[in-house]
């Protein structure tokens, strides 16, 4: 299966060879390959390849830091997508010491790949003025960089260190947030959401206390709290809920909560089924979760929460059904074992399940 490292080819690293060498004679395509193709090469994961493209970049460009960069920003434009994240790279292992000048290459960059994980060391490095260039940032007119404002400042990012500075003390960047809680782009909005929900497993009330108060203030605003919210909605966190009226109703009940086999085998899939009666006289808003016990390698079971739907339900009978895979992907390992499954309407349990994981052909 390819994965994001197999980018990196020969083909790729020829074709960006050629596109710099029609920019600049300070360039030694021999020096840059060298410095790649070292015995561990094969071993790296995607960002260790994005660091060593940036080391054999900045050992074969003979340009002094400035000018460097300005190469980059001009090859920018020819130079889109994920696999060039190693240009943000370069910025933040030559610049460190030339802040302006590296922000300056930063918000250009970021808008043809990311420079969100480029943008941290100088956090770390200065977060009062890193702050200020956020509160910038989120003002500019290219949701790229606005949205920069957002992810590079997310305490918890994905593939990166974490922020500890804001997971202690998130309002610093809930002020500039702010200035992005109704920005017309959905690649803003959604970063907005996760910076949100990032904040929320440190600082759920806090979390919960903005919601109530961005809450119907604006359409886009509204999908960024449900979004941002999707952990504390898990977590059933009692004022988001009545948020978003899903509240508790001995009206509305489920029955016959069912798997459609005992066991399963590592790579399959199940069929969880249920009746729903909703016995009110009117359309009820409802949050369906069902919660997994996975296994874990010591034999202990950890939770893991799963959305079924969130919707109005009709007065009357409804039958449902969905499945759920143990197909196995980078982020989970599964173990075989007794699993267990609970299934929640509006954060109120309403049944519960047991089966068995397998090893395939077991």
């Amino acid at each position: 299966m390819e994965t994001f490292k197999d980018l990196y080819n020969d083909t790729f690293l020829q074709q960006f060879s050629d596109k710099i060498q029609l920019h600049t004679a300070h360039f030694e395509p021999l020096t840059f390959y060298q410095h790649i193709h070292t015995a561990d090469w094969e071993e790296l994961a995607f960002k260790q390849r994005i660091r060593r493209i940036s080391e054999a970049l900045t050992a074969a460009l003979s340009l002094p830091y400035d000018q460097a960069a300005s190469l980059l920003i001009k090859m920018a434009p020819d130079c889109t997508g994920i696999e060039y994240l190693f240009f943000p790279d370069y910025i933040e292992l030559n610049g460190l010491e030339q802040v302006e000048l590296s922000m300056q290459a930063l918000e250009q960059l970021t808008r043809y790949s990311s420079a969100e994980f480029a943008v941290r060391p100088f956090i770390l490095q200065n977060p009062g003025q890193m702050l200020e260039q956020m509160n910038r940032w989120a003002d500019h007119d290219n949701e790229h960089v606005r949205r920069l404002a957002s992810e590079g400042f997310r305490p918890r990012l994905p593939w990166s260190f974490q922020l500890k500075m804001f997971i202690n003390d998130p309002e610093p960047t809930l002020h500039v947030l702010e200035k992005l809680k109704s920005d017309p782009s959905l690649y803003v909005r959604k970063s907005v959401a996760n910076h949100l929900n990032d904040i929320a497993k440190d600082h759920p009330d806090r979390i919960a206390a903005i919601a109530r108060e961005w809450h119907g203030q604006h359409p886009h605003t509204d999908w960024i709290i449900r979004h941002g919210c999707r952990t504390l909605l898990k977590q059933d966190h009692p004022e988001v809920m009545d948020l978003f009226g899903y509240l508790p109703n001995e009206q509305v009940r489920a029955a016959d909560f069912a798997v459609s086999v005992t066991e399963v085998a590592i790579g399959d899939d199940i069929e969880l089924s249920f009746t729903l009666f909703n016995e009110a006289v009117s359309a009820q808003n409802l949050r369906i979760d069902y919660e997994v016990d996975l296994m874990k390698a010591n034999g202990r079971h950890a939770a893991k929460r799963f959305r079924w739907v969130s919707r109005e339900f009709a007065p009357g009978q409804h039958l449902m059904r969905k499945k759920h895979s143990f197909k196995l992907i980078t982020t989970r390992v599964y173990y075989p074992g007794v699993h267990h499954i609970r299934l929640y309407v509006n954060g109120e349990k309403q049944g519960d399940v047991s089966f068995i994981l397998t090893t395939p052909g077991s």
